[in-house]
């Protein structure tokens, strides 16, 4: 009998989506074999990585002459061959924070300080997969700019308030939204003091973002 096959077309997702699909396919199951077909070497190469965590192997990578490959993962079938030629400088692309552990701190609407609409682009990125992952921070304080993310017309209000419904406070500085004269404009998560959140950041683990 020959295995059955599912394909997961990934082209044109930006990261880590198509890794956010892999592992939700991997998860609900019903097959023997998974076809992830990617467009971008970093989703190519997260996606292989991925497939080591979740103790999948990769059975063949197939690259085809218009920059599309198709990988295919064989569920639960232990450690990821050759996963040494994967370049440790990739990110490992979901969160891996534990339950009630970690606070994470935004003090900007975007993350690192080159390009802006990379810088947005990244933090959209990181709060979906933040939101997607099977753990979660025990609390989000957002300051300075960062407080533009928890507001109306923002594109990362959706997961904030996906990770505020599985129990992830969401705290935001109100000098800062007094500051860009966005009180009253708080979607999600509550208004808070600078006594609280140095409270907070002092209290135990933290990252910053």
């Amino acid at each position: 009998m020959s295995d059955s096959l599912r394909t997961l077309d990934t082209r044109g997702l930006a990261c880590p989506e198509p890794v956010i699909r892999t592992r939700q396919a991997l998860a609900e199951g019903g097959f023997d074999l998974l076809e992830v077909v990617v467009d971008d070497p970093s989703a190519l190469e997260n996606v292989v990585r991925f497939a080591g965590y979740a103790r999948a192997a990769v059975e063949s990578v197939t690259a085809q002459d218009d920059g599309v490959s198709r990988i295919r993962i064989r569920p639960g079938a232990g450690s990821l061959p050759g996963a040494e030629a994967v370049p440790e400088a990739l990110p490992a692309a979901l969160p891996t924070i534990e339950p009630g552990g970690a606070t994470v701190f935004i003090p900007a609407a975007g993350i690192g300080a080159g390009d802006e609409t990379l810088a947005g682009m990244l933090m959209r990125g990181f709060l979906y997969a933040l939101a997607e992952g099977e753990a979660a921070p025990r609390r989000i304080i957002l300051m300075n700019g960062g407080v533009r993310l928890a507001i109306e017309g923002s594109e990362s209000l959706g997961n904030l308030r996906r990770l505020a419904d599985r129990g992830v406070e969401i705290l935001a500085c109100g000098a800062c939204l007094e500051f860009f004269q966005l009180q009253g404009a708080l979607a999600v998560g509550r208004v808070s003091n600078m006594y609280e959140i140095a409270g907070l950041l002092l209290e135990g683990r933290v990252l910053r973002v």
